[in-house]
């Protein structure tokens, strides 16, 4: 026992115990007599646990730390990914989605991959569709998804051993314009201060290319000889190809280059631009875009489905529009399609009569 200063600055005393380990002497704290309500009588008690094998010493509760420390730092746990992911990626188009999505995998996020089972996910998934809708999940579990080939691909950890199986979307209807909507947003772009912005969108509804493509689109990719755009590192992960129309090259060719850019469609300082959320605020304001329409997403579903709809473009040749990597994804505008085939085929109907005993032409 020992007489020392406590927190309070009163004095107090500190318990010593000495017993013998393994044939080596030990002497260590036992506890103090405020902090932790020591007494002679608890000193022994904890002496006698101690010879007996009961506790462990001090120092082998500090090296029991030591190892679970080294052990935590070990370990390639969900959030420790998802934190690892960001630094990886930098600013990226969907990071503030990504950022919102991965609250919901709170109750995995402490877990290694390799310790997931189905039930961990299918608990997840079932908690977050009586709240969520079906795209939000998909979101969310795509995350998921990508967080752990994040770490297979870079050997930090193992992977799951099972599929994570996301909720079916309908991909049937798309939040795409109407023909006097669109001509509304697109005289309203012509009238925006914000000349980058405006004119990404505008080529969002000629070409048909999604939101970050064209938000990191460098000069270097539009080829005016060939008439064509290079898309570098798309969604389909292979370099992609894109031609550009009349009404999109009128529209590059005209565009305000920024000295020292590499950019077609900059930010501040000229650096990549990652968000269009001021226009699209001043656009809703004015009444030039409909509530719950995403702006460049809508345009190029607009894109695709005037295509589709003019029955005049096959449906392969608007996945290569696209760059879908297999026609599931451009199946959605088959309905489309077919109704221009409809009205292709009445025009038979237009052109000849049917009777009993036959065809006749009408005049």
């Amino acid at each position: 026992m020992q007489g020392t200063l406590g927190r309070t600055g009163k004095p107090e005393k500190v318990y010593y115990i000495t017993y013998r380990l393994n044939g080596k002497l030990v002497e260590e704290v036992a506890g103090r007599q405020h902090r932790d309500a020591m007494t002679p009588a608890k000193a022994a008690g904890i002496r006698a646990d101690r010879m007996m094998g009961k506790q462990p010493s001090n120092r082998e509760r500090r090296a029991e730390a030591r190892a679970k420390k080294a052990a935590e730092k070990g370990r390639w746990t969900i959030d420790r990914l998802w934190a690892a992911y960001r630094e990886h990626k930098g600013e990226y188009a969907s990071k503030r989605a990504d950022q919102a999505n991965f609250k919901h995998l709170a109750p995995l996020a402490g877990k290694e991959p390799k310790t997931l089972v189905p039930l961990d996910v299918d608990r997840l998934r079932h908690g977050l569709m009586k709240t969520k809708k079906p795209q939000t999940v998909a979101h969310v579990l795509g995350l998921l998804r990508r967080l752990v080939r994040f770490g297979q691909k870079n050997a930090l950890c193992p992977g799951v051993g099972f599929q994570i199986e996301k909720p079916k979307v309908s991909n049937i209807l798309t939040d795409d314009l109407k023909l006097g909507q669109a001509q509304t947003l697109l005289a309203a772009l012509e009238r925006d201060p914000d000349i980058h912005g405006a004119a990404a969108m505008q080529l969002a509804l000629l070409t048909g290319m999604r939101r970050s493509e064209i938000l990191k689109l460098e000069w270097r990719d539009v080829d005016f000889e060939s008439e064509f755009i290079t898309i570098r590192n798309p969604k389909s992960r292979r370099d992609e190809k894109v031609p550009i129309n009349q009404a999109a090259k009128r529209l590059l060719e005209g565009h305000p280059r920024v000295e020292g850019s590499l950019f077609v469609f900059p930010g501040k300082g000229g650096q990549r631009r990652v968000e269009i959320r001021a226009l699209v605020a001043r656009l809703r304001k004015a009444g030039a875009l409909p509530a719950g329409i995403r702006p460049m997403h809508s345009l190029r579903h607009t894109f695709a489905s005037g295509l589709a709809s003019s029955g005049k473009v096959e449906l392969y040749t608007l996945q290569k529009l696209l760059t879908h990597k297999s026609p599931t994804m451009t199946q959605r505008y088959a309905h489309l399609r077919d109704e221009a085939l409809k009205k292709g085929s009445e025009v038979a109907s237009e052109l000849f009569s049917g009777a009993s005993s036959g065809l006749k032409i009408v005049k």
